[in-house]
């Protein structure tokens, strides 16, 4: 058997001695999708000024990139079930390459839009062709150990980001931002192509087109929804109109997956206790955590007064400490032994510890900062692979592509409900703490520029260090709730799986 022949669930007999390369592959591929996802932060004003853009434009130019992501992951998981999962990790690679190319050449803003919109249809086939690979390349104990793997890359590329951007920045022109990654993704291309073996599912038949176009749309509008609403004011006719028309196509997806006799998405997944419990706990934890970490972002750059691409730097201990843990194989011990509910609660508790922490003493040194990081590092460590796990043991392996689409979309919406919902508790709190001469400023920056010099500057910096306190510690409660709410609804499966179990074998 040669390793370019599909299988639909490889055995450990067959599992290639290359494997460890093979997700260093799959992780490099998620990095570069993670990094575009924040790198652009710190190249928006640079971007403005040289192409031109409008504020919206700029806006775009980073939610064009989200939205294609987000509203397309279901369908790249169905593909890479049904077409093969290798096809579509190169396919991906292919894709995003290209739209690296075209937004590193661009020359206006409209092309650097459409460039990032191809490469975010690029990622989402990546996001999901990654996990599904690994799952077919890795069982047992080595399996665990890299999700994990696969998870922290996720979080690395998050913090270190702004300081790569930055970097690049200081030395060579904005477009480098986009063509380093083309050299990248041609290494893994070539590599990929070369060792990581094609598998695909058992289902028949071709792709659901109708459930893929009512799926993505409903997606991107829901996802979009979201982003729009703390700027537009979520009871905008704009806002209201998309989130609605999301929810009726979804609702239209949902009813169409049922009559079908090969449903892109196999809703008997979600009569599957585990499996619910999983992915609540996904959209709960990345809720809170995403947000949390975005506001914290936000603390270090306009209350420490630290550039973003410094602001990075100083987060970067809390990435290391994830990979590092996952790695060396440590977390994954440590969740062999807790069982995944208890390591998602043990995991998220210090997750929000360590953010309280850090909000409540915001005017320490940078000590108490890097104490505070690693606490959070060590959570997240335990928490992030645990809940990826749960999702994707609670379905059939040959389903490996659907499973990673449900993770990678329930994440999106998560990660974009936590930046509004928290972002919009913080603007709600800043509102009300500004001086009343200052009242309608709509943004820290745009208050600050407004403020006479001396105390009333002083007074704006206040409101804003105290309305961060509010949204940090309201996203350490939400980090919280969620996971021990996962935590809760997985350890209730368990029992009625046990349960279950015990009843067969006494009949």
């Amino acid at each position: 058997m040669t390793l370019t022949q599909p299988v639909a669930v490889p055995t450990a007999s067959v599992r290639p001695p290359h494997r460890w390369l093979v997700l260093a592959v799959l992780c490099v591929a998620q990095l570069v999708v993670v990094l575009d996802n924040t790198v652009l932060t710190v190249a928006v004003p640079v971007l403005t000024r040289e192409l031109g853009a409008s504020t919206a434009d700029a806006q775009w130019m980073i939610n064009a990139y989200a939205l294609a992501l987000s509203g397309l992951l279901l369908t790249a998981g169905a593909a890479a079930d049904r077409y093969g999962r290798r096809r579509m990790l190169l396919a991906g690679l292919v894709l995003f390459g290209l739209g690296s190319l075209a937004a590193g050449l661009a020359s206006s803003s409209g092309q650097l839009i459409a460039a990032r919109a191809g490469m975010g249809v690029g990622g989402a086939l990546l996001v999901t062709s990654t996990l599904a690979v690994a799952m077919q390349v890795f069982d047992g104990p080595e399996r665990s150990r890299a999700i994990g793997i696969w998870a922290a890359t996720s979080a690395f590329g998050f913090a270190v980001g702004p300081p790569i951007g930055g970097t690049i920045l200081a030395h060579l022109p904005w477009g480098a931002i986009f063509l380093l990654n083309v050299p990248i993704v041609l290494v893994c291309l070539l590599v990929g192509r070369a060792l990581v073996p094609e598998s695909r599912g058992t289902a028949g038949g071709r792709l659901d087109g109708w459930g893929a176009a009512l799926s993505t749309a409903g997606l991107t509008a829901v996802v979009f929804a979201i982003i729009a609403g703390p700027e537009r004011g979520w009871a905008s006719i704009e806002v209201v109109g998309t989130a609605g028309a999301g929810v009726l196509l979804l609702g239209w997806f949902v009813r169409w997956e049922r009559r079908i006799a090969h449903p892109m998405l196999d809703l008997h997944f979600f009569r599957n206790r585990q499996f619910v419990g999983a992915v609540s706990g996904v959209v709960l934890v990345t809720f809170g955590a995403t947000g949390a970490l975005f506001l914290l972002t936000q603390h270090l750059q306009f209350v420490r007064g630290y550039p973003a691409w410094e602001a990075g730097l100083r987060m970067a201990p809390f990435a290391l400490s994830i990979v590092l843990l996952n790695v060396s194989g440590v977390a994954a011990a440590v969740i062999r032994r807790l069982g995944l509910a208890a390591a998602i609660a043990v995991g998220m508790t210090l997750l929000a510890a360590g953010l309280a922490a850090v909000t409540l003493r915001s005017d320490a040194g940078y000590g108490v900062l890097l104490a505070g990081l690693l606490v959070m590092g060590v959570g997240c460590a335990l928490a992030n692979p645990a809940i990826v796990e749960a999702v994707m043991s609670a379905i059939p392996a040959e389903k490996a592509g659907a499973g990673a689409g449900v993770d990678g979309t329930m994440t999106e919406v998560g990660s974009s409900l936590g930046i509004a919902v928290l972002g919009a508790v913080l603007n709600a709190r800043f509102a009300a703490l500004l001086p009343a001469a200052l009242a309608g400023a709509d943004s820290f920056p745009a208050a600050l520029a407004a403020a006479r010099e001396g105390p009333q500057r002083a007074e704006v910096t206040s409101a804003f260090a105290s309305a961060l306190e509010t949204g940090q510690l309201v996203g350490a409660a939400a980090v919280l709730a969620g996971g021990l709410l996962a935590a809760a609804l997985l350890r209730r499966a368990d029992t009625a799986q046990s349960l279950t179990a015990g009843s067969q074998a006494n009949s």
